[in-house]
């Protein structure tokens, strides 16, 4: 085992509050692909980045059309929202789940929306920018699953009267409070934060480590790094120590480290 993982290892088992933060680079693994990477959906379609940008204001101008768009009738994004929500689980995310069943990872708080952690068995998990497998009223927060709600009758509608849509945060659109004070409380109670293939550029998420570092008395928190390369967390000192190399490989060899030592006790 390399020197880092042995030292993530051990430092996971000395945590008494361990929460991991991911991002994209974990379910590139899973052939999800990324927005913003050189063959990101953006990178490859302006266009499409440019439709992303307006897809809220759509939504709150016309929810109908948002509907339209979303189903296919116009435009083609809900295919990928489609594709997206067929995506399996990779070993970083299985090992991921297997570190909470341990007892070692308290939360995992993710940036993505393909709820691939749920898949692999992780239970306390925070979409920090939602999901594909659920809706949510745009009034009062309700969620609701895809079977919960008939999208015969464009837009949907919650009980409140509130126009419903997918739960994920598009661009624009405010990050629910739920969330925000989940993902804080979870990031202040941490006393170790593994981050999980995401170089936390895209803000509020990248709030989380700043917070979880900076607190104050925070300062003892270790935040260990597992990304494919440098990230501005390494170049600013918030990553105690960076493992370079991809999530589903490294992951596991924490997993098998931490076995090692509940065994040998």
């Amino acid at each position: 085992m390399g020197s880092s993982i042995q030292q993530a290892t051990n430092d996971l088992m000395n945590s008494r509050y361990a929460i991991a933060l991911s991002g994209a680079g974990i379910s590139t693994e899973s052939g999800i692909p990324d927005f913003r990477g050189p063959k990101g959906i953006w990178t490859t379609d302006r266009e499409a980045e440019a439709k992303a940008y307006q897809r809220y204001e759509l939504f709150l101008r016309d929810p109908k059309s948002y509907w339209e768009e979303m189903l296919g009738s116009k435009g083609t994004y809900g295919g990928f929202y489609d594709e997206v929500r067929k995506g399996k689980p990779n070993p970083g995310h299985y090992a991921l789940a297997e570190l909470e069943k341990l007892g070692v990872i308290k939360c995992v708080i993710t940036q993505n929306i393909d709820g691939l952690h749920e898949k692999a068995g992780s239970k306390n998990v925070v979409e920090y920018h939602g999901g594909v497998h659920k809706l949510r009223c745009a009034s009062c927060g309700t969620r609701f699953g895809f079977e919960e709600i008939s999208l015969e009758n464009l837009p949907p509608r919650c009980k409140c009267g509130g126009a419903i849509k997918y739960d994920v945060v598009h661009f624009k659109e405010p990050i629910p409070s739920d969330v925000v004070e989940r993902a804080e409380e979870e990031s202040l109670k941490c006393d170790l934060m593994l981050i999980c293939g995401t170089s936390a550029v895209v803000y509020p998420f990248a709030s989380l480590p700043r917070m979880a570092k900076l607190g104050g008395h925070r300062a003892s928190i270790k935040v260990v790094e597992i990304n494919a390369e440098s990230t501005p967390l390494t170049y600013e000192g918030i990553s105690d120590y960076l493992i370079q190399g991809k999530t589903g490989e490294i992951l596991p060899e924490i997993v098998k480290g931490i076995k090692l030592i509940v065994n040998s006790r």
